[in-house]
């Protein structure tokens, strides 16, 4: 009984330390900041593709607390144009209200998750980024908010622009009923 007691403990300190060794093996990690010689909290700085709007470039600052079963839900993003963007990226992407979820991380074992939504601005054409928390801190969820305009890219579709393809296509509507 001793000896499979031992081994249980021996199985469960090995994936602990498995855990904590292959959360610090992250690619999209570009900085770490450590908090203090006293602590076991450092703020991650991660880097975040968009996986449609290639041209997109996400940077998360986030807590993470390695001794310790949760991460506060704190975060804080930026976002920027990095590359080009085009209509057809555009023409791929969830235009609802809600939007797509282009990212999501773990935060602790007790279900709280670290979500980034991309949100699409139509009237505004500018990609709207939200990092959140799944999980009530305080008597808050923990957002954050970053813009990407589509201005000066091949993706924006000006005033002028839009108004000669709709007339373009009422035009060849006259055009089909005589």
């Amino acid at each position: 009984m001793l000896k499979k007691l031992k081994m249980v403990g021996i199985i469960l300190l090995i994936l602990i330390i498995s855990f904590f060794v292959l959360k610090g093996c992250s690619d999209d990690e570009v900085g770490d900041v450590s908090l203090g010689l006293f602590t076991t909290q450092d703020i991650k700085l991660n880097m975040l593709k968009d996986p449609i709007v290639t041209g997109v470039t996400c940077h998360v600052a986030s807590i993470e607390a390695d001794l310790s079963f949760s991460d506060p839900s704190d975060s804080a993003i930026a976002c920027r144009q990095t590359g080009p963007i085009t209509s057809a990226m555009i023409a791929e992407i969830d235009k609802s209200k809600s939007g797509d979820v282009v990212f999501k991380k773990s935060k602790s074992i007790f279900f709280k998750t670290m979500k980034i939504r991309r949100v699409y601005d139509q009237e505004n054409q500018t990609l709207m980024y939200v990092s959140y928390s799944t999980k009530e801190t305080s008597g808050s969820f923990k957002h954050s908010l970053s813009t990407v305009p589509l201005w000066g890219t091949d993706a924006y579709q000006s005033s002028t622009k839009a108004s000669s393809e709709t007339t373009k296509e009422i035009v060849s509507e006259l055009t089909i009923e005589k």
